[in-house]
Parts: C-alpha cells; structure tokens; sequence
C-alpha cells in the first residue's frame, strides 16, 4: 500500500490506532470516551415477501386496500411495542389522510422503525418512495412481515404478550458478538 493511500496518511496516527471520531465506535471494537465494547454490525437480511405479493392474504390485502389506516394502527401499534394503542394511531393516521392526503409521511415512519427493528434491507427503494407510490403494498408487506416474525398482528400488542403468557416478544434479534482472537 502506497503511503499516500493509507486512511490515516497523517503521521500522528498509525492504522493500529484511527484517530479520535467522538462516541462513534471504531475498528478496535470499543467507543472511544467510554472503553465499552460494542457488537459488530449485522448483515441487513432482506423482507420476507416481496412488496407486490399482497395476494397471499386476501383478507388484509382487500381491508387495506378500503381502509389502510386499520392496518396502518395495527403495524403500529406492534411496532411500538403497545405505547400507543392501535386505534389511536389508525385515527391519527385517517386525520392526516383526511387533512393533507399524505399519511404516506406518516406511515413511513413506522417502516423506517421497523426496518431498524429487524434489520431489513431498503428495498424496492427508499421507505417514503415505497409508501408514496404503493402506500397499501408497503403496509401489507409490513403486515406479512410481522406476521413472518411470528406475531398476530390482529391481537394486537397486548395480545401477543397475554398469548405468549407475559413474555414479550423480543423486536430486536440478539447480537452475536465475534470471538476473541489472539
């Protein structure tokens, strides 16, 4: 490697040690101001079905597609992990539809948290392209998605827990850290 090419050309800093990024975690697998170790990114994984494959479930395909604020407080009220209770987000969410005609600002939102939530690839594009053009194929994905993670979407959030005898439903997947190497 030319020494001009190297990352950190300044002779300050040497590739053992990158200089200093604030609280960003760096190569060496700890935050700089803390020592904490961090765990390493995981691989984004892509959405279980396709955003146009709204014909596996008919049901919530045709419920969506006449009253997509029912599934958008449904997704939400998951995603929030209860804190908000799926009918008022379906209200909030049929107010601004009704307003401004553009929930898909406020849907997309969830898709981004859910996305995050489970690691899930952007895609066919960016979250606000996806609810914009097909705002009841993006929330029928979501909704499949859930499903896929093994909720009931329809029980809401209290629900799940009361199914699942109190136990929460973990959104985030556990981090593998990698082994430590000599």
């Amino acid at each position: 490697m030319h020494p001009s090419s190297k990352p950190y050309a300044n002779e300050q800093y040497s590739e053992a040690q990158p200089p200093p990024y604030g609280n960003r975690p760096i190569a060496t697998g700890f935050t700089p101001a803390t020592g904490a170790r961090y765990a390493a990114p995981q691989a984004l994984v892509p959405w279980s079905t396709g955003l146009f494959d709204c014909c596996s479930d008919r049901r919530n395909c045709c419920l969506t597609c006449c009253c997509p604020c029912v599934t958008f407080g449904q997704i939400a009220e998951i995603v929030d992990e209860g804190s908000m209770s799926g009918t008022a987000s379906a209200t909030i969410y049929a107010l601004i539809n009704a307003t401004t005609g553009h929930a898909c600002m406020y849907s997309c939102l969830y898709r981004q948290k859910m996305r995050s939530k489970y690691r899930l690839e952007e895609s066919p594009c960016n979250d606000y392209c996806v609810h914009c053009c097909c705002e009841s194929c993006a929330l029928c994905q979501e909704y499949r998605e859930l499903e896929k993670q093994g909720y009931k979407v329809v029980m809401g959030w209290q629900g799940n827990l009361q199914q699942n005898r109190g136990v929460a439903m973990n959104l985030t997947p556990p981090t593998n850290e990698p082994a430590m190497k000599r």
